[in-house]
């Protein structure tokens, strides 16, 4: 089954710069259905209203982290199911083994670009 390129993406960032970055890089890939949200609070308030095929989430943000956001998000029933990327500047491996713990789909490492963006929600999504 195709992806759906017309889907809505949730972006999680406490860092307008990284929004930004994160999507111009989407739209590069023909991901135009972007919303965005500064924490993992705010996000969680968001994906309440509206379905998203995606959340890319940022790990270190205030109040809520987005390690915090995917623990809620994977207790929750009706939101349980959203494929989640993680991003992070850190590349600790208790990082990595906590996450995939608490459920994330995978994990990308900053700095990144749009082919490793593509490779990392591929192996989430399917072939695009």
């Amino acid at each position: 089954m195709a992806v759906d390129t017309s889907m809505p993406i949730l972006i999680v960032d406490d860092y307008k710069t990284m929004l930004r970055i994160i999507r111009n890089l989407l739209k590069q890939l023909g991901f135009d259905n972007v919303d965005e949200a500064s924490d993992g609070s705010a996000a969680l308030a968001k994906m309440r209203t509206r379905k998203y095929g995606l959340i890319i989430s940022d790990w270190n943000m205030e109040p809520m982290t987005g390690y915090q956001l995917l623990q809620e998000v994977r207790a929750d029933e009706s939101l349980k199911a959203t494929p989640f990327i993680m991003i992070t500047a850190e590349s600790k491996t208790d990082n990595v083994i906590a996450a995939k713990k608490a459920g994330v789909n995978n994990y990308i490492v900053k700095p990144f670009n749009a082919a490793t963006l593509k490779t990392k929600m591929a192996a989430v999504l399917g072939e695009f």
